[in-house]
């Protein structure tokens, strides 16, 4: 994984793991050890998810870079129906707290999307590639000359 890539991802998932620990100690003050399980499952949920997602979007913007609006565009849109089903089938569980997981779920991925804005904002990504533009005047001040 390239440095911006990995940085990206540090960026985000770090903010995000903060907020999920802060979460499973809250629920598990308020809620007890049913509140943290489900705030701990919660953030490992977006975690996870968001990760595989910015993964899959890097590698798609390296390789079809044409499509990498459409595919994020897609992607940011498959993660959320597939959180929101993720609360849908745990809702009635008895294993944890649905309410801690279900606000856990929604805190974490709102940090998700703000600390991964911010982290393309500071990110140092450069839209020309300075070598290759180098290269291409290079062989153009080559050819210029007259051809007789």
């Amino acid at each position: 994984m390239p440095s911006n890539d990995a940085r990206i991802l540090l960026h985000t998932a770090v903010p995000t793991a903060a907020v999920g620990v802060l979460a499973t100690v809250t629920a598990g003050v308020v809620a007890g050890g049913k509140g943290a399980l489900g705030a701990a499952v919660g953030a490992l949920v977006v975690v996870v998810f968001m990760g595989i997602g910015l993964v899959v979007l890097q590698r798609t913007a390296r390789s079809l870079p044409h499509l990498f609006q459409a595919m994020g565009l897609m992607l940011y849109t498959a993660q959320l129906l597939l959180l929101f089903i993720f609360v849908a089938a745990f809702k009635n569980t008895t294993l944890f707290d649905p309410k801690a997981f279900a606000l856990t779920l929604v805190v974490a991925t709102l940090v998700w999307v703000a600390a991964q804005a911010r982290a393309h904002m500071k990110a140092k990504i450069l839209y020309v590639d300075p070598a290759a533009s180098s290269e291409k005047s290079a062989d153009a001040s080559e050819k210029s000359g007259s051809s007789a």
